[in-house]
């Protein structure tokens, strides 16, 4: 009976649609009550823990033992699924502080000159109408991944959700989609730079804000993003060689955002470049093979991934009052990139997407 009954698109039984709904409603909601940072920092030592069993798992398997799924369990139902899953935790966050930014700007960190719109690294609490935006978000989000994920569209579902709900969040509470940019365009920082501001109406109180937000103040010149990139990109590859993980890379990255959030000056962000680099080794050793020509690979996409984070962040950042992600968007460029080059036959793997 159960089986017949399908959910058109998504592809789910309606008993298992209603667990994954109330789950992320439940994981919604407490994404919004950590706050948005604090819940992909837990995504990070969910996915670590994890991918951590699974190499774990393979090395008994290998090695004549046990064979187990309670990896799969936690990296797919844990760390990317309804409890710490970024489209569902983290995007609920996000709209959290959108809507916080409207009906409680006073809940802004001392000392905070960005819109409060923006603060993610907030915990908010057991407010019910905070609460219930997360709910409502983690639910949107998943649903989102879900479609993505029915229709075979060739991308990270998990980082376009978080694009997307980011996006809506800010239609949802009155903010501008992208933002009027106080320099000559969208990719203009010098504003920044030169510390400008301007006037801001914040929960109907005028204030005076910076003029131009970079989404990190000592991670934003093209040169520093580049070569973090290739850094990052080098080690997600080289992690990969090593223990078959494509998100070992990644977890390590989002586990370090814990020292960002304390307050740890210059903490640079990386996982959609930890990420990225495991895809590029995968690439470059199906294309050619060795592990020298994966770690050129790594770097490569690496690089090019900072510089993605980058010019997204310009241009549906920095001139709004909401977050929008730059790691999910580069995360959702970069592999839509990759998706389509397989789906043409130039490349040999689409990565991770299964596609």
């Amino acid at each position: 009976m159960h089986a017949l009954l399908q959910i058109p698109v998504i592809g789910l039984g309606i008993e298992e649609f209603a667990l994954l709904a109330i789950a992320a409603l439940a994981g919604g909601a407490f994404g919004a009550a950590l706050g948005a940072l604090p819940a992909f920092v837990f995504t990070g030592f969910a996915v670590f823990l994890g991918e951590g069993l699974a190499i774990l798992e393979g090395n008994l398997t290998g090695a004549g033992g046990i064979e187990g799924t309670i990896a799969t369990g936690v990296t797919g139902t844990i760390g990317f699924g309804m409890v710490f899953g970024p489209h569902i935790s983290f995007a609920a966050g996000v709209a959290a502080s959108a809507y916080a930014g409207k009906k409680y700007p006073d809940m802004e960190p001392d000392g905070w000159d960005y819109h409060p719109g923006k603060v993610i690294t907030e915990a908010y609490g057991t407010k019910p109408d905070i609460l219930a935006v997360g709910a409502v978000f983690g639910l949107v989000g998943m649903l989102i991944n879900q479609l993505a994920s029915g229709i075979g569209f060739p991308t990270d579902g998990i980082a376009l959700s978080v694009v997307l709900t980011a996006l809506l969040a800010r239609l949802a509470f009155g903010y501008p989609l992208v933002g009027s940019p106080a320099g000559s365009s969208l990719f203009d920082m010098s504003p920044f730079e030169r510390e400008e501001q301007r006037a801001v109406a914040d929960g109907g109180t005028e204030s005076m804000r910076l003029a131009t937000e970079p989404w990190l103040g000592h991670q934003y010149k093209w040169s520093g993003v580049a070569a973090i990139g290739v850094v990052g990109g080098i080690l997600g590859g080289y992690i990969w060689i090593e223990t078959g993980s494509v998100f070992l890379g990644y977890a390590f990255s989002a586990m370090s955002l814990l020292f960002l959030n304390l307050g740890v000056a210059k903490i640079p962000v990386t996982h959609h470049i930890t990420l990225l680099g495991s895809v590029g080794a995968i690439v470059a050793t199906e294309m050619v093979g060795g592990p020298v020509v994966a770690i050129l690979g790594a770097a490569l996409f690496g690089g090019l991934t900072g510089v993605i984070g980058e010019a997204t962040q310009r241009v549906f950042y920095s001139h709004s009052g909401t977050h929008v992600d730059p790691p999910a968007m580069a995360i959702a460029v970069a592999m839509f990139v990759v998706g389509v080059l397989y789906l043409a036959g130039l490349v040999p793997t689409s990565g991770y997407l299964g596609l």
